[in-house]
């Protein structure tokens, strides 16, 4: 059976994690692994010889990796301001890329990726699990059989408590400290706008026009820091930059409106907010609810509480919308990464890969997901002022087609 061959940059909680589920695919060889830190590359090569495969390469220098002849396809889970230069190199080495998700530092960055595929031809894919989500595919299909109607708006958010993980960054060598330290923008976009971006038919009809982004003040974690739970004490009372919940509302050539929440820094549940508005009903991700005005009756509760509990969890209503992904998806699958999300994008990218079919994921929905971070960065730091969003297709948006996710 032939298989991937794949090189692995980046060795810290994402990228090491991520071995099982690789390998659990059985459509890719692990032949390199590298990371700064020995510690990390000797875990790793134990990890995927302990999971029945061959010893892989391990390098320190992220560049022999790219280089290895024998690594086909390299992907990179490095520190956020990596990702792009990684990126780069490994597109002109002509190895087809996944890059994980994160946000840009500067626009720059994202046309440099797409000047480099346009020249080069070397596949780049933005390797975004949510896009993969069950709920996310049901609505995606559903709007697409037109059960919503005109689609007018759509909302996402990135709602995770990320104290402890954010001041253990020193202890744990993770990136996301400094950032949270030295920026104030909506630094991690893609986990709500990329579902959000393939329902709109983003890049293929439509596109990002602008956008405007605000934040609040910046009072969570140092707050935490002070506390018994920071996990680095001498970060205590440190100061950040990043506000604790960022607003950014973007329109689009089509009409619609989007809204990103980041909220990554107080107390709080884990969501995404998912949520499609259109003129003949609505899919609520943190309901798991699918409300369609032909199959209810207008306002017949005025207490939202009644209604929720009327509605959600109601799925199997819509079954016939499932994605033909989560129907066939066993249970050791759905355990193997973020309730199955990332299990189905592995499983899938290696199969388009080894079919030499192209990617669901391109560069030009890369760069427009990641570009977010910097440009709202600007808007932030210019009081709310609304910033173009640049068209990366260069008008090829008009005429290329709406894809499915396989």
């Amino acid at each position: 059976m032939q298989k991937v061959k794949l090189g692995i940059i980046g060795l810290g909680c994402r990228g090491y994690g991520l071995i099982e589920t690789i390998m659990a695919t059985k459509k890719a060889d692990i032949v390199a692994v590298s990371d700064l830190y020995k510690d990390r590359i000797d875990a790793a090569v134990q990890k995927v010889v302990s999971l029945g495969g061959k010893k892989p390469v391990g390098y320190s220098d992220y560049h022999d990796l790219i280089s290895d002849k024998n690594v086909a396809c390299v992907f990179i889970a490095a520190s956020w301001d990596e990702h792009i230069r990684m990126a780069l190199e490994s597109m002109e080495e002509k190895k087809i890329t996944a890059l994980e998700v994160g946000g840009v530092y500067d626009v720059a960055e994202c046309w440099k990726l797409v000047d480099t595929y346009e020249r080069t031809k070397t596949p780049l894919m933005m390797m975004e699990n949510c896009c993969y989500g069950q709920f996310e595919l049901l609505s995606e299909n559903l709007v697409r059989a037109g059960r919503l109607g005109t689609v007018v708006h759509c909302h996402g958010a990135y709602g995770h408590d990320l104290r402890d993980e954010i001041l253990g960054g020193n202890v744990n060598r993770h990136y996301r400290l400094n950032n949270y330290i030295k920026r104030n923008c909506e630094n991690y976009p893609t986990h709500e706008l990329g579902p959000i971006a393939r329902i709109l038919g983003i890049n293929r009809g439509n596109r990002m026009l602008s956008l405007v982004s605000v934040a609040s003040k910046a009072a969570g974690l140092e707050e935490f820091s002070r506390t018994d739970k920071n996990p680095d004490r001498s970060l205590a009372g440190q100061r950040f930059a990043q506000g604790d919940i960022v607003n950014t509302l973007i329109t689009c050539a089509g009409g619609e409106t989007i809204s990103l929440k980041l909220d990554t820094t107080l107390p709080r549940y884990y969501s995404r907010e998912f949520t499609v508005r259109g003129t003949k009903g609505l899919c609520n991700g943190e309901a798991n609810m699918i409300f369609l005005e032909e199959d209810v009756n207008e306002h017949e509760f005025f207490d939202p509480h009644l209604t929720l509990k009327k509605h959600m969890d109601n799925l199997g209503r819509y079954a016939e919308y499932m994605p033909e992904m989560w129907k066939k998806i066993t249970p050791e699958e759905m355990e193997a990464g973020h309730g199955g999300m990332d299990y189905l994008m592995f499983n899938s990218f290696f199969d388009i890969v080894l079919s030499g079919r192209e990617l669901p994921i391109d560069v030009y929905d890369t760069a427009a997901w990641m570009c977010i971070s910097a440009l709202s960065a600007q808007s932030i730091a210019n009081g709310g002022r609304p910033e173009p969003i640049p068209d990366f297709t260069c008008g090829k948006w008009m005429l290329r087609k709406p894809n499915f996710l396989e």
